[in-house]
């Protein structure tokens, strides 16, 4: 009986915390903890990196936040470098340190090194970099493409308001 009586809230609590989750299969992936905006803008650069892994989550925490789970997940961070960002393979969870958060490309470019832990299924930074300069170049030459078409697309507006005169 003292067993049923304690089940009750923790089902009751998981319950709560299950409706407020998506479900998540390989095709998508929860950003937790972010501004709109840089949900959007995560979303779209892993679009344009097409990586061969996604993760089930990334979750913007801040800087205490990202020190604990550092230590629960045991990180090990290779001499002389710091981290800002990590991968917990396990669950395919990114970690961002949101106080540490440097921008829209510093962001991109360190996602890149992430999604290239989750491809290789691998702590190694070398084979991480070796995955993420493939989705770095994706991502550039996709920044690339949309500055040039939009560069053509205003010279032809111009044109079409001159035209206009």
């Amino acid at each position: 009986m003292k067993l049923a009586f304690w089940m009750v809230p923790f089902f009751l609590a998981i319950a709560a915390t299950a409706q407020s989750q998506t479900f998540s299969n390989d095709a998508t992936y929860t950003v937790q903890g972010a501004t709109p905006q840089r949900e959007a803008v995560l979303r779209h650069q892993i679009q344009l990196m097409q990586p061969s892994v996604l993760p089930y989550r990334v979750r913007f925490v801040p800087h205490w936040q990202y020190v604990y789970a550092a230590k629960m997940y045991q990180l090990h961070v290779p001499t002389g470098m710091g981290s800002k960002m990590f991968t917990h393979l396990a669950s395919r969870s990114v970690f961002i340190d949101e106080d540490s958060y440097l921008g829209e490309e510093w962001l991109g470019h360190w996602m890149a090194h992430e999604l290239g832990h989750l491809a290789t299924s691998s702590v190694k930074e070398e084979d991480a970099e070796r995955t993420a300069r493939e989705y770095r170049t994706r991502l550039q030459a996709a920044v690339k493409r949309s500055r040039s078409s939009g560069t053509a697309n205003q010279a032809s507006s111009e044109k079409t308001v001159q035209g206009s005169r």
